[in-house]
């Protein structure tokens, strides 16, 4: 795999556009990382692994999906403010084995949030989830279409 000895920003430019060089600074740092996330997609900045989330619609519902293995109910939340859904999660795992030539004692977590924006006028009466096999189902029902209606004009006397 080859790779481009030209720097190019996330404004796919070639040319220089400022002679400012902190601005080209920041551009190299955003190269950078743009090509770092590119290898690891569901790494965040805090270390914690993304679930992967797939949305879809069909004309009633909007259904979203994610994968959270090892989660159950009361390790998951789900909110809705301003029309964003959010899912929220957090991971605790502890691992001991006690041999007779060794005592092992692992611990790991992670917490994690993502957010859907969602059509306007969405209700949370109109969310249903369920949590199964490490699988969260968000359906949402979608809301009525606002009726347009035509105003007439009348001509100034």
């Amino acid at each position: 795999m080859t790779k481009s000895v030209i720097p190019v920003g996330t404004e796919r430019s070639v040319a220089r556009q400022e002679a400012n060089p902190f601005a080209f600074l920041q551009q190299e740092i955003d190269r950078l990382f743009d090509g770092f996330s590119r290898n690891f997609p569901a790494f965040t900045t805090s270390g914690a692994a993304l679930p992967r989330m797939d949305v879809g619609e069909t004309d009633k519902v909007i259904e979203i999906t994610a994968e959270l293995p090892g989660l159950e109910t009361k390790d998951v939340q789900l909110n809705l403010a301003d029309n964003v859904l959010t899912v929220r999660g957090e991971k605790k795992n502890e691992r001991e084995e006690k041999n007779k030539d060794y005592h092992l004692v692992e611990r790991s977590f992670g917490s994690f949030a993502r957010s859907v924006q969602l059509p306007e006028g969405v209700k949370s009466e109109d969310i249903t989830a369920e949590i199964a096999k490490g699988v969260l189902k968000v359906t949402v029902k979608k809301p009525a279409p606002k009726q347009s209606k035509q105003i007439e004009i009348k001509a100034a006397a």
